[in-house]
């Protein structure tokens, strides 16, 4: 009976191993983006976690006068933040933990919305992990 004890820290090995494995694929993602379109127009938005604080780029080119980006909570949700007190095609603004930690954890619960003064979100895409392109 003394391969029991060797047998027994095999399977806690092996059980903090999976344990370690089922982590990191539930990990959060710090990296975001959304194809965006509405209205005729198209275009993108990569955003990244940093430090606390949320950054994003922009690129939206057939948009004409964007005034405003927010990110909602669903797809016609409340605004849970905003990307800057104006429109700026790229920029960074420090957010609650709470509120990273919550778009970390299910990007694809919440939307981006670009608005004009002609229209309120007039371009939309739901967030994804990772960043898109064109």
């Amino acid at each position: 009976m003394q391969w029991r004890p060797i047998t027994v820290a095999a399977l806690a090995g092996a059980t903090l191993a999976l344990a370690a494995t089922g982590a990191s694929a539930t990990a959060m993602h710090t990296e975001f983006g959304a194809h965006l379109s509405g209205m005729g127009e198209h275009g993108t938005v990569n955003l990244h976690v940093a430090s606390g604080k949320l950054c994003w780029a922009f690129d939206i080119p057939t948009v004409k006068g964007p005034t405003r980006a927010t990110i909602h909570a669903g797809a016609s949700g409340p605004v849970l933040l905003e990307l800057g007190m104006h429109y700026t095609k790229s920029g960074c603004a420090q957010e609650s933990m709470m509120t990273l930690e919550h778009l970390e954890a299910k990007p694809g619960a919440y939307s981006v919305w670009v608005d004009t003064k002609a229209h309120p979100g007039e371009v939309r895409g739901t967030l994804l992990s990772g960043m898109v392109s064109m």
